[in-house]
């Protein structure tokens, strides 16, 4: 029994990498596999050194060779190795080898794992940092299916021996997580960092599936992605699975939306539609090559205090309804958005705003913290040749439409206004549709909330019966809202 002393804290004791390799090794059903290809067998090493493997590795192997791992596993299409494609290759061979060898019928209480990844670490002119694919397929009861978690690293360390050892710690904690923690899937991320510093790696996609998982939505993992800083920005499609932003963005044309998207209404789809065929039209953009992105900020999603996953799950379902790449991020100042982008693309790329962020923009109380204040924010943001498409805004009060042409900034802004303005960087949307431009999402939330009439034409086509089939933002019919304000 543990001696407590007066004035002890309670904390959560993370056991060591030796006692999670040893917790593993001793459980006699557990058995699996090993394949790691490029950084060494990092992982498998702390199985076999913690004592007892023998009774839970079936193999361990590193097939380094491309001609060997290509004989193993097949030539990927576009004939890479650090791939989810390749890592999903290596979990079905090794499996099925596995349930071709062990027989069930001598061993009928064995669950089967495959633990494989597949990595670059840096490289030795130190210009790539290096990434990695990480996964584990594997069983909880012999009767069961196989669950899955995979997941992308990038490495932040300068040195391939560091790398190489934080891509043991990891492996070493997803295995044990995948056994011990799965059960608590947003609990499991946060054990991924057991014994290495936040500033080592950066996991920016996961995806989790299977029987043990049916209800883990993948948007909502990624949002914990972002929300404990393990990464500044995620993707996730249409399907809801979360995508590698690099396997997105990579040398693309790219279109970006930010929003509240609270929830999507006819002016978002107007903006995205109008700067859209704006965009295809420029010169180097190949309508083949371009991907749109909705952006949700994570200061948006705290807008309300803390961040509410159940109304980021409303506005996710609704965009992916709408077939729509959505993006949530870090970034809170557009600039910051523009230099992520160009990590992975050098093609021309625009964004899509409305009257409020571009004011906001030329606002110099955003940039302070940087040295060369808001010029060095717009040497960032306007990116080589980048351009902003400007959505008109209606003054409900006047009537009067604001543009490009008339709106105004911080009059010591001005002239660095119309430098942009003059020079095209700065495009007005004229062919908007001008009868939806009085609709705002806050307002369209209230009426929702109210029980009003009339919202839901509003919303672009099919968005207002799924927010009344799922019950989202709160959504309730007129008599439950009858019945609730005589309970009042």
């Amino acid at each position: 029994m543990t001696l407590v002393l007066k004035g002890d804290k309670n904390f959560e004791n993370v056991p060591s990498l030796k006692s999670k390799a040893l917790r593993i090794n001793l459980n006699e059903d557990i058995y699996g596999t090993f394949a790691e290809i490029g950084a060494g067998q990092e992982t498998v090493r702390h199985f076999f050194r913690a004592g007892g493997a023998s009774g839970t590795i079936a193999k361990a192997m590193s097939a380094y060779d491309k001609s060997f791992s290509d004989a193993i596993y097949g030539i990927e299409d576009d004939g890479r190795y650090v791939t989810e494609a390749r890592l999903k290759k290596m979990l079905s061979h090794e499996m099925r080898l596995m349930e071709e060898r062990i027989p069930r019928e001598d061993n009928p209480n064995k669950i089967f794992f495959s633990y494989a990844n597949t990595v670059a670490t840096i490289d030795f002119a130190k210009k790539f940092k290096g990434h990695g694919w990480l996964g584990i397929r594997f069983q909880l009861d012999p009767e069961e299916d196989y669950n899955e978690i995979i997941l992308h690293i990038r490495f932040k360390q300068t040195e391939a021996r560091l790398q190489q050892e934080t891509l043991g710690i990891v492996g070493v904690n997803l295995v044990y997580g995948a056994f011990y923690k799965h059960h608590k899937p947003k609990k499991l991320l946060k054990y991924l960092y057991d014994h290495i510093d936040n500033d080592t790696i950066e996991i920016d996609t996961i995806n989790f599936s299977g029987p043990r998982f049916e209800e883990v939505d993948n948007r909502l993992m990624s949002l914990q992605l972002v929300k404990n800083d393990m990464t500044d920005a995620v993707m996730f499609g249409p399907d809801g699975n979360n995508i590698l932003p690099a396997a997105i963005l990579y040398k693309k044309n790219i279109l970006a939306l930010r929003g509240s998207f609270r929830p999507v209404t006819m002016v978002n789809m107007d903006m995205y539609k109008k700067s859209y065929d704006i965009f295809i039209r420029e010169n180097k953009v190949d309508v083949d090559n371009t991907v749109v992105v909705f952006e949700i900020t994570l200061s948006n999603l705290r807008a309300e205090g803390e961040i509410d996953e159940e109304d980021f799950m409303d506005r996710a379902r609704l965009l992916c309804s709408l077939g729509q790449t959505v993006m949530i991020s870090n970034f809170q100042e557009y600039y910051k958005l523009v230099e992520y982008f160009s990590e992975y693309s050098k093609e021309r790329m625009a964004l899509t705003m409305g009257v409020n962020n571009l004011v906001d923009i030329f606002d110099e109380k955003y940039y302070r913290h940087l040295s060369g204040g808001i010029l060095e924010a717009f040497g960032k943001l306007f990116y080589k040749d980048l351009k902003v498409y400007l959505y008109p805004m209606i003054d409900p009060e006047t009537g009067l439409t604001t543009t490009s042409n008339n709106l105004k900034v911080h009059p010591r802004m001005k002239e660095l206004y119309k430098f942009f303005k003059y020079n095209g960087k700065v495009v007005d949307i004229f062919d908007y549709d001008d009868s939806i431009l009085d609709i705002f999402s806050r307002e369209v939330l209230k009426m929702i909330a109210e029980g009003q009439d009339g919202w839901e034409k509003m919303l672009p086509k099919g968005i207002a019966e799924l927010i009344k089939e799922k019950g989202l933002f709160d959504y309730k019919p007129k008599k439950e809202l009858k019945a609730k304000e005589k309970q009042e």
